[in-house]
């Protein structure tokens, strides 16, 4: 076989999903979460555009490097089981340590806990993408632009808050 033929094989994707649907999962997580940090950039807050859609696209590629293993042959030893719940756990427990970073107590006020938030919800974006859960990852991305959006004027409107990202 030639080195040619080799690399062939290689990039034709053998276990993976089609390239075209790996490209079209990424990039409705960029699209998604995206528009999701657009929201926290406008507010000028820490994590904006950029992180958004950075911990999205990274657990959307966790899922499908899982949806890979699961289709490929090592998937077949009686010894690997595959448990979707550990992929949910592990984006979960590596994004909620990012946002603790995001988090922060000052002058008796928790700031940045909407922040923190919205890069959870950008990672579940990305899971539920990355997945091929589109209706869960849409119907997830417009709630939390309505929350980010709508529900601070109507706080702002009613003295509930200062327009700040706290508690």
């Amino acid at each position: 076989m030639t080195m040619w033929n080799l690399l062939a094989e290689e990039l034709s994707g053998g276990y993976q999903l089609p390239v075209p649907v790996v490209a079209i999962r990424l990039a409705g997580t960029v699209l998604l979460c995206g528009v999701i940090g657009l929201e926290r950039e406008i507010k000028k807050d820490s994590a904006g555009l950029r992180t958004n859609i950075m911990v999205g696209l990274a657990s959307a590629t966790f899922a499908l490097i899982t949806i890979g293993l699961i289709r490929s042959d090592l998937s077949t030893d009686a010894a690997i089981r595959a448990d979707p719940l550990r992929l949910v756990e592990a984006v979960t427990a590596g994004v909620a340590f990012l946002a603790a970073g995001i988090i922060i107590f000052a002058k008796g006020q928790v700031r940045g806990l909407t922040t923190g938030a919205s890069m959870w919800l950008s990672a579940s974006i990305g899971l539920a993408i990355g997945l091929g859960f589109w209706i869960i990852a849409v119907m997830a991305a417009v709630a939390g632009v309505i929350v980010l959006t709508v529900l601070r004027r109507l706080e702002i409107y009613f003295g509930m808050k200062d327009g700040g990202d706290q508690v």
